[in-house]
């Protein structure tokens, strides 16, 4: 199997049914206000979030320690709307695997 061990191929398998199983949940067209859809957020945040968790790994760091800190900063970095979306976080979190 292209050199990969038994346990390391089921490992990764797992994983990506995970990944999948937690994106199947995301109700990604869910509207949260003004025409802003859970989509839209993820969107906006995409950037910023990919370049805050690349410079951090450059230098061997967390992005974030845990999950409510990644919470507040979906929420200080989310336009227009400051409050908890769930479907955002989450979809994050499963990103770095938090």
């Amino acid at each position: 199997m292209f050199g990969i061990s038994k346990s390391l191929f089921i490992f990764a398998l797992s994983k990506s049914i995970k990944t999948i199983s937690i994106m199947a949940k995301i109700n990604f067209n869910k509207h949260i206000w003004e025409g802003w859809t859970v989509q839209s957020f993820i969107n906006e945040l995409e950037l910023p979030f990919d370049l805050k968790v690349s410079n951090s790994s450059e230098f061997g760091n967390k992005p974030f320690k845990d999950k409510n800190e990644l919470k507040a900063w979906c929420m200080d970095n989310q336009p227009y709307y400051k409050k908890y979306i769930s479907d955002v976080v989450n979809y994050f979190a499963q990103k770095i695997d938090l």
